[in-house]
């Protein structure tokens, strides 16, 4: 199982990023997709999450800036980061998970600049 991250990058407060992920050796569609983000310092923290038929959940941080969605056709699922800010500056992992643990990507640093 492969989980590729990718689209991290600097960029100044306001502006927007688009992070991709493409799994491979899973059964991507059944899968539940999430993307983390773990800031210095501080403890992993779930930003958004898509299940298999494609309802989404966001944290309150994200709300309205953020949007996830997923390609079943492309085996991948994309975070849209919108009005960006400082304090989402952080590593951003994408996550699938179905029965068992969760399988994990390598992570995309994402740096905000105020």
């Amino acid at each position: 199982v492969q989980l590729q991250a990718s689209g991290g990058g600097l960029v100044q407060a306001g502006g927007s990023l688009r992070l991709s992920c493409a799994a491979s050796g899973i059964i991507f569609r059944i899968h539940g997709l999430g993307w983390y983000r773990q800031a210095p310092g501080k403890q992993r923290e779930l930003v958004a999450a898509i299940n298999s038929y494609s309802t989404t959940t966001y944290s309150d941080s994200v709300k309205g800036r953020f949007t996830i969605s997923r390609d079943n056709a492309k085996n991948t699922v994309y975070l849209q980061m919108n009005s960006l800010k400082p304090e989402d500056t952080g590593v951003y992992y994408c996550a699938a998970w179905n029965i068992g643990s969760p399988y994990w990507g390598q992570g995309t640093q994402v740096t905000v600049s105020s």
